[in-house]
């Protein structure tokens, strides 16, 4: 859909204020729109209640919050590429669209394995010595 040229906001943002502002609700419209933003952020969280509870080392925790930012992060940049695609095809489907939406679930995909094996590494060793 076109916007008439008097609905254009073709000026930079004027303060730091404001672009944390359209940077904060980007961030609210990712986890009000997307199921699976929300999901990972409630396993984040429990990821995190763990870390609390096996009392991780700096290096560990530094670990685990990477991992969990990165799919976070995969996560919200998938969004972007599902609703650019369904803009410019206008939610028709086009067989590089879903080149692009399959690509970017695989990122997505691949995050989370990633994410799985740093947390096998941190808390299976912990969870080892406390049922030895």
């Amino acid at each position: 859909m076109l916007m008439d040229s008097k609905d254009k906001n073709t000026q930079k943002n004027k303060t730091f204020i404001a672009s944390v502002e359209f940077a904060i609700t980007g961030v609210k419209t990712v986890f009000k729109d997307e199921k699976n933003m929300r999901r990972h952020a409630v396993l984040g969280a429990l990821a995190l209640l763990a870390g609390l509870i096996f009392r991780l080392d700096a290096r560990e925790w530094l670990w685990l919050l990477l991992a969990i930012f990165l799919v976070w992060l995969v996560e919200i940049i998938n969004t972007v590429f599902e609703n650019v695609v369904d803009m410019v095809t206008d939610f028709h489907f086009h067989p590089i669209g879903k080149k692009i939406k399959d690509m970017a679930a695989g990122a997505v995909l691949l995050t989370s394995g990633f994410a799985l094996i740093v947390a096998a590494f941190l808390f299976i060793p912990k969870l080892w010595q406390i049922f030895q």
